[in-house]
């Protein structure tokens, strides 16, 4: 508990220390980013099987190396002080589990493309804006095409009112049958783009 006491401090006193920006940087710039991603296709298999709690005590959740790496290109654009829009496209070679599908026994290639709302806390005149996301997204996997809602969590670490460390999670829910649940994880800079 004095961990999570700790950290909260911190980030609360980071948070009027780094307030340097004026108002007029309240919204957020057009911005396009690269992220490197992860999906986890164990972990959530675990907390369906269980749940979130006894995943974390029994220590299930999925390691590094059991995840498909990938990337993702991203592109944010402000539409209020709380509110941006942000469209993804990513893609990672997994051997996807299709529900009620046997198993390839290899990877190919997973294409995700989502639009989704992320909602600030705080506006961009702090350097540090934590955020949740949520929104709909399309898959393609071999032949088979899905639909998915991300849902997720994530932080924004403002450098220089120019660019921008993005770090998410989500969840991903199926939305047909083909779609499968996991997470997905990613690490990315942003930069300005336009006026």
């Amino acid at each position: 508990m004095r961990k999570i006491t700790g950290l909260f401090i911190a980030l609360v006193m980071f948070q009027f220390l780094a307030n340097a920006q004026s108002s007029k940087g309240s919204v957020q710039k057009s911005s396009f980013a690269v992220h490197f991603i992860f999906n986890d296709f164990k972990s959530a298999a675990a907390v369906r099987a269980n749940n979130f709690g006894t995943v974390l005590k029994n220590k299930e959740f999925g390691k590094l190396k059991e995840m498909a790496p990938g990337l993702a290109f991203n592109y944010i654009k402000g539409m209020s002080r709380n509110f941006d829009l942000s469209a993804m496209l990513s893609g990672s070679f997994v051997d996807y589990p299709i529900p009620n599908k046997a198993a390839f026994g290899r990877d190919f290639l997973l294409l995700e493309g989502d639009v989704s709302v992320r909602g600030k806390m705080i506006s961009n005149n702090y350097m540090l804006q934590p955020y949740v996301q949520a929104g709909l997204g399309v898959s393609k996997y071999k032949s088979y095409y899905a639909a998915y809602m991300p849902v997720g969590v994530g932080l924004q670490l403002n450098l220089f009112d120019e660019s921008y460390l993005l770090v998410n999670a989500q969840y991903r829910i199926p939305v047909t049958e083909l779609a499968n649940y996991h997470f997905f994880y990613g690490i990315g800079f942003a930069g300005n783009i336009g006026k």
